[in-house]
């Protein structure tokens, strides 16, 4: 699921929940919830996201796949 590979990311990046919420400017509940499955990211917030967590194109892709969306071509 996607709040398990997101959590995987920001684990590597050794990141905490409260530093990735602040990079991605949402707050740290909204993050638990997303990484709990008790909320569903929109596509923009995958985005975002990746993009705070540095993850490659490929990876990028397989979590809005995890999330629900299509992937960037």
């Amino acid at each position: 699921p996607f709040g398990h590979q997101l959590r995987e990311w920001r684990a590597r990046r050794r990141m905490s929940q409260l530093d990735l919420a602040l990079e991605a400017e949402i707050s740290t509940r909204h993050l638990s919830f997303i990484e709990t499955g008790r909320a569903r990211p929109s596509a923009d917030m995958v985005h975002r996201l990746a993009e705070r967590l540095e993850v490659p194109r490929r990876s990028h892709n397989a979590l809005l796949l995890a999330a629900g969306y299509a992937p960037d071509s």
